[in-house]
């Protein structure tokens, strides 16, 4: 079926709330602008210079007349789609009511008839006189909203949740508007699923109905076929078997392999896109505590950050949009994304997306915090409405591997000191599931993030929010002793952008100016903000003190706070992967900015990358090294190998001292079987006794650094490196004498390469329209490091820029 795009040619006309009734009674003398669909107020506001998001103005109060002159070729009967409003709307064609929509997250098809010259409109009504509409009496309120109607709407929780995010609010027709005529042949109802079996052959449901008789029927996939037959309804269903089938991977682990999929009827083709095959397990562990994803039968660990929004002024859909951020995140080696419940369903694309690099999707359902009125018929019916949606819509994607409940609503009733009996009530524990189990049986369900244990929050058993490192202010080895089992949230840090986003963005004095703290998270009834956090842990990483270094040289201030939670990241997930951890998975709170700023994303609002970013994509490498301080029994090295390759590596560990003169060293060859792990002790790979952790404290301190490298045997490329302060990061802060090469590596882009006598922390490169492949990272003397630059436009022009490390006031420029 053909879908005519109705995206041109709409205006928009606020008014105060309820001033009008229906479209005619709109003056036409009314202010109008443009407005794109799908859109959103906020966006055809800014678009005409008439909202600032910067200091947005509520959106929520006044209605929304969306109006477009509708002219077709002919009359015709037609079906109009409306594939999402937000929120309460009601459409009008030629000033009669066709469709009242109460919900943002549902679609709405209406029957109609088109004279060839229509009127179209659509009011989205005010949404603040909603929100104070008293319901059904909730058993806690949440603080971190600042309306306690959005238990009752279904809308997002975007906008309403002051120092989390701006707020703009969500009004429009966010999501595409479009109209189709009957088809001679329709296909409808369609219901595609993919799954593998315990043999490794891929499994392809197939339901739909058609409106007329065909003789021949088949659906084809990976070079198998399957005949279907119609019953007498129209019916037709099937399941297409197709051995040895090449599996669906996370990216980290193997390939994404995707499989056309199409269905013939009679002499016509009809392709219904691709899906992949793999078989998706939860083990609880032998003590029923754990939560390991499996795939395929293989224990993958877990890492990624949790997704807020492509644009929260036009909340957009189109793979164009999704695109930047989810390459990012693949190219930073992480291989899961959670959409969290206080923000939006992401459409089709989004999982197309991820389907096709390789990264798995948390997906909760957009419950978040409140005690929402189950027992209530209408808010149910919306609520099965909305699910059932979303899951026809992702029906084929692989890449959807975990469905949840909601966020923190367990964690806010317990917290309370409410009985379990109160909080974990029917919605998650018998609508959702029934919903999840019918439509997508090959995707786990879990009741909310975070649950299990002992209270629903304790990060010992099942799936935790671990903010102990972070919001905490825990010790780092807090992320071993809170036996952390999975974290579907954790590390929240105000991640301070790089310097060219702040000049070309946020040109103001960092912490001391209102507009830069506006930008700086907090939770609402808190007295200390998400700075603050990542200014305990400038003292703790690096014996500074921030509120001095702040005043008396404010770019160091800064560049000591992009280093701090690039450090705290990388040192978090060495212990969280290292073999033997209690830990299954963890993902970062968040993937990017909503605004530009020292905000929680490892992504700023613009689409670079910050510090935290390229020690996420240090800490996340498939193959990796890895070192452990285990006190009195020394270091330990650990190998990860997670790809479905075997590896042939080298091993290398050396102790400095002063930063550039090695005291002891070792080396040794290794073979890793795919998907394997190791551990060696230090000591057995220097063949003696040596205090690597200082643990011991025979006399003075004899190196201040352990470098340990981890080589492809082959050509000897280091593919890993790891970094032990035995005596903490400030007692190996050196000036180091830096070399800088610049040369085209065999793909032809540009390479800096980089060499140094001595220790150098927190190596930061910035160079002019390229990207560096790698940043803030630490530099050590035995082996040059080669930094490809990736060109931000598709100039060839010579790379120019400079040269800096936390551990040197010294600039080099080149």
């Amino acid at each position: 079926m053909i879908h005519t795009l109705l995206s041109d040619g709409w205006m928009l006309t606020t008014t105060p709330a309820n001033a009008f009734e229906k479209p005619s009674d709109i003056s036409a003398e009314t202010q109008q602008i443009t407005a794109c669909v799908p859109g959103t107020v906020a966006e055809a506001l800014e678009n005409a210079g008439m909202f600032d998001r910067n200091n947005p103005h509520p959106l929520d109060t006044h209605d929304a007349w969306y109006r477009l002159a509708l002219k077709t070729d002919a009359p015709a009967d037609v079906m109009l789609h409306f594939a999402g409003l937000a929120t309460v709307a009601e459409v009008f064609l030629n000033d009669t009511l066709i469709l009242s929509s109460e919900s943002m997250f549902e679609s709405h098809d209406v029957s109609v008839h088109l004279s060839g010259n229509d009127n179209l409109a659509i009011c989205f009504r005010a949404l603040a006189p909603h929100l104070a509409r008293k319901g059904p009496r909730a058993s806690w309120r949440p603080q971190m909203m600042n309306t306690q109607g959005l238990r009752l709407i279904r809308t997002t929780a975007l906008g309403y949740m002051p120092g989390w995010c701006p707020e703009i609010h969500a009004v429009g027709p966010w999501r595409p508007i479009s109209y189709s005529r009957p088809a001679e042949q329709a296909i409808k109802d369609l219901v595609l699923r993919s799954d593998l079996s315990d043999k490794g052959d891929g499994l392809l449901s197939i339901a739909f109905k058609l409106q007329n008789r065909t003789d021949t029927i088949s659906v084809h996939c990976a070079d198998h076929s399957l005949t279907l037959q119609q019953n007498d309804d129209g019916d037709i269903a099937g399941q297409l078997t197709i051995p040895s089938v090449a599996q669906w991977w996370p990216h980290t682990h193997g390939t994404p392999q995707l499989h056309d999929v199409t269905l013939k009827i009679g002499g016509e083709t009809y392709p219904l896109g691709q899906t992949g095959f793999r078989r998706i397990e939860v083990d609880s562990g032998s003590d029923g505590n754990d939560f390991t994803i499996k795939i395929n039968g293989e224990r993958i660990f877990c890492r990624g950050a949790v997704w807020t929004n492509a644009d929260i002024m036009r909340l957009p859909g189109a793979r164009t949009d999704y695109e930047p951020w989810l390459k990012l995140a693949a190219d930073a080696g992480m291989n899961m994304i959670r959409i969290g419940g206080t923000m939006t369903y992401e459409t089709p694309e989004f999982f197309k997306l991820c389907d096709e690099l390789g990264l798995m999707v948390w997906q909760d359902l957009m419950f978040a915090n409140f005690d929402y009125p189950a027992k209530d018929e209408t808010f149910c019916e919306h609520v099965k409405t909305e699910v059932s949606q979303f899951l026809a819509g992702t029906a084929s994607s692989p890449s959807l591997t975990i469905l949840c409940g909601g966020s923190e609503m367990h964690q806010q009733g317990a917290m309370l000191g409410l009985p379990e009996t109160i909080w974990n009530g029917s919605l998650t524990q018998e609508i959702l599931p029934e919903l999840a189990t019918r439509q997508r049986p090959d995707v786990p369900l879990v009741a909310n993030s975070p649950s299990g244990g002992a209270l629903p929050f304790y990060p010992n058993s099942g799936i935790a929010h671990y903010y102990g490192v972070g919001a905490y202010c825990r010790p780092l080895d807090d992320a071993r002793r809170a036996n952390v089992r999975f974290a579907a949230e954790c590390l929240a840090f105000s991640n301070v952008p790089q310097q060219q986003t702040l000049d070309r963005h946020l040109s103001v004095p960092a912490v001391i100016d209102p507009t830069w703290k506006k930008q700086v998270p907090r939770d609402r009834s808190a007295s200390w903000d998400f700075e603050d956090i990542r200014e305990h842990y400038v003292t703790e990483l690096y014996d500074v003190v921030p509120n001095r270094l702040r005043r008396e040289d404010p770019s160091r201030y800064l560049d000591y706070s992009r280093a701090v939670t690039a450090d705290v990241m990388e040192a978090t997930f060495a212990e969280w992967r290292r073999p033997g951890s209690s830990c299954n998975g963890a993902l970062v709170w968040t993937l990017q900015d909503l605004m530009p700023g020292a905000g929680w994303g490892v992504i700023d609002a613009t689409g670079e990358p910050k510090p935290a970013w390229y020690g996420l994509k240090r800490a996340f490498r498939p193959v990796q090294l890895l070192l452990s301080d285990e006190g009195t029994n020394g270091l330990d090295v650990h190998v990860i190998n997670e790809t479905s390759a075997a590896q042939d590596l080298i091993v290398e560990l050396t102790c400095l001292r002063d930063g550039s003169q090695p005291v002891v060293s070792a080396r040794r060859e290794l073979h890793l079987a795919a998907r394997q792990t190791t551990t060696i002790a230090a000591s057995d790979l220097f063949g003696a006794f040596f205090d690597t952790t200082y643990a011991y404290r025979f006399g003075p301190p004899s190196h201040d650094v352990t470098v340990a490298r981890l080589k492809n045997a082959a050509d000897e490329e280091v593919m890993s490196e790891a970094f032990h302060f035995p005596l903490g990061r400030s007692w190996a802060m050196h000036a180091p004498d830096i070399e800088v090469h610049l040369l085209r590596n065999d793909k032809g882009n540009w390479c800096l390469k980089l060499t140094t006598n001595r220790l150098a922390q927190s190596v930061r490169v910035q160079v002019d329209n390229f990207r560096a492949s790698d940043d803030w990272f630490h530099l050590a003397p035995g082996a040059a490091k080669t930094i490809e630059l990736v060109a931000r436009s598709g100039d060839e022009m010579l790379p120019s820029g400079e040269i800096t490390t936390l551990s040197s006031k010294q600039v080099l420029r080149f």
